[in-house]
């Protein structure tokens, strides 16, 4: 599945929301579950910024608030993955499995998130 980082203007911010008590899992709000939610937990949520896919996060658990809001309920662990481009939009989309970029080896860096205009642009000239 994945989602938009709103409110993130950087890696650093999207980095920053996981640093704060590591320890808990963390909860996005949706007013609507999403219609495949059973299937999802143990599979991963996956983040944009900048229109490309950046990191994931395990989702543990769909919850139902008090006032019928949903929290998805994320292990507290930001994995980084190889940058792919995906377009902004609204609500929730499925990823296939085979379309998830794969996580950063150990050690492996990839520097700051490139804007996806600019990341499609060096993609068809080749240079990544």
């Amino acid at each position: 599945m994945t989602k938009i980082a709103f409110g993130a203007k950087s890696w650093a911010d999207l980095a920053s929301w996981y640093k704060i008590d590591a320890t808990e899992p963390k909860r996005l709000t949706t007013k609507y579950r999403p219609t495949r939610h059973e299937e999802m937990v143990g599979g991963s949520l996956y983040w944009i910024l900048n229109h490309s896919l950046v990191a994931r996060s395990e989702i543990l658990s769909f919850t139902e608030t008090s006032d019928g809001r949903w929290n998805i309920n994320l292990k507290p662990e930001l994995v980084r993955v190889h940058q792919k481009r995906k377009r902004a939009h609204q609500g929730w989309r499925y990823l296939k499995e085979d379309d998830a970029p794969r996580d950063l080896a150990d050690g492996e860096e990839v520097g700051d998130v490139l804007p996806g205009k600019m990341a499609a642009k060096l993609e068809r000239l080749g240079l990544i």
